[in-house]
């Protein structure tokens, strides 16, 4: 690797390091296969109206916010949003599709940025209207929102064929939102 890169990459990582709050999560341990049913909580992933994507498996959505993948069919760059530290929704995302916790997730996103295997590195953004108003305004964003908190300037994304508030949907958050 070219010294340049590499110092680049090292830069990176620790820039990611002074934004990032590590404190310690609530969950421990090995996140839990399958979520508990919450009607109602159901967590929507988003993309821009203009994104040609419609369905993504859970195998290609995890690659996708992993950083694995980096560009649509359509060729924009992948831009990933996530809420900030703390919160359910992130929680949720954290565990069912990452399959990690928040200190393994900092880990990842650190280790991955110095091998060079992660491509795409979360945006973090502090609301759901913010996270909104991203994924409107760039054509290569994915983000996700409680079903609730959709509306039209986005695109919820079908996950193995299923929207949030049919049967089976697997992305579902299993604690209360914060008052």
């Amino acid at each position: 690797m070219q010294p340049k890169l590499r110092a680049l990459r090292i830069l990176t990582a620790i820039a990611i390091l002074l934004v990032v709050v590590r404190e310690p999560d609530a969950q421990a341990g090995h996140p839990s296969p399958q979520p508990r049913t919450n009607p109602g909580q159901a967590l929507a992933i988003v993309v821009n109206r203009s994104n040609p994507i419609d369905n993504l498996s859970f195998t290609e959505l995890r690659k996708i916010f992993l950083g694995e993948r980096n560009h649509w069919s359509n060729g924009h760059r992948i831009a990933i949003a996530m809420l900030d530290y703390g919160q359910p929704e992130r929680r949720t995302v954290l565990r069912l599709i990452y399959r990690m916790n928040e200190k393994g997730y900092q880990d990842y996103l650190l280790h991955g940025m110095f091998r060079g295997d992660v491509f795409v590195v979360p945006r973090t953004l502090a609301s759901p209207s913010i996270v909104r108003k991203f994924v409107f305004n760039a054509p290569g964003a994915i983000g996700y929102l409680r079903a609730s908190d959709v509306d039209g300037s986005v695109k919820v994304v079908r996950i193995e064929g299923l929207l949030p508030e049919q049967k089976d949907y697997r992305l579902q958050i299993d604690e209360p939102p914060a008052e």
